[in-house]
């Protein structure tokens, strides 16, 4: 029997989308997570709702225990995660407001704990497998719900994660765009090793909401910005989840 972990931030904290919700409180041997874990359903599914930068967005995204976060819905029985983000598009073509459904990323952070291995028993190394990295069916649910609700979306995309909580200068901007990445956030990458580190699979909804800092003729990113794009399409992003979530 699934069950799903969801993973994100404005807009899906939100106990309506559960059926008979309630909170639970997780202790992991790595800390608290960002937040209580939202326990529900959701089309007969059992769902736990994890807030990444805790309810109210006090925590940047550095200071995000991921390694926590993670196994608190693996403590609590989540047998898949699916994450939403918002990202920078670093591609003309992903315009604001689209979706990409992430395939690979890049990982440019330099200050985070991203592995639960910080020493091997005698002669047993772990070193996970990372070459394809999210879950090809939970991609493929997410890309059928896309075409059935008729979304503007993107079937794969690298995404590139920065520590934050500063936003990118131009010629970082276009560095990006040059070692092959689409989009660009500031913490999927660190989600994504930890839960294949902890054999959970795994899928990232990325909502494009800006261009990041590349494009001449556009404002560079900003905040406000971000929030304003992603509150006019968080609904579409919690419609796609309540109608995929049954399925897994």
């Amino acid at each position: 029997m699934a069950f799903i972990g969801i993973i994100g931030g404005s807009g899906l904290d939100n106990p309506d989308i559960l059926s008979n919700p309630w909170d639970e409180d997780p202790g992991t041997p790595y800390g608290r997570p960002s937040s209580l874990l939202k326990r529900g359903t959701i089309g007969g599914v059992e769902v736990a709702l994890l807030a990444r930068h805790g309810r109210e967005h006090t925590i940047p995204p550095t200071q995000v225990n991921y390694r926590a976060n993670i196994a608190a819905l693996k403590a609590a029985g989540c047998t898949h995660i699916v994450a939403t983000t918002a990202v920078g598009s670093l591609r003309e073509e992903i315009s604001r407001g689209d979706l990409v459904i992430v395939d690979q990323f890049i990982d440019f952070t330099k200050q985070r704990k991203m592995t639960y291995h910080e020493s091997f028993e005698p002669h047993n190394p772990v070193h996970t497998a990372m070459a394809d990295p999210y879950d090809r069916r939970l991609r493929q649910l997410l890309m059928d719900e896309c075409n059935s609700l008729g979304c503007r979306f993107h079937d794969h995309g690298t995404v590139i994660t920065i520590e934050g909580p500063r936003f990118s200068t131009r010629a970082e901007s276009r560095m990006f765009r040059a070692w092959g990445a689409d989009i660009i956030n500031m913490s999927i990458a660190t989600e994504t090793a930890l839960a294949n580190e902890a054999g959970i699979p795994y899928a990232a909804l990325a909502m494009s909401t800006d261009y990041d800092s590349w494009k001449d003729d556009e404002e560079p990113v900003t905040w406000e910005a971000i929030a304003k794009v992603f509150a006019e399409n968080a609904a579409r992003v919690t419609a796609l989840l309540t109608r995929v979530i049954p399925k897994i």
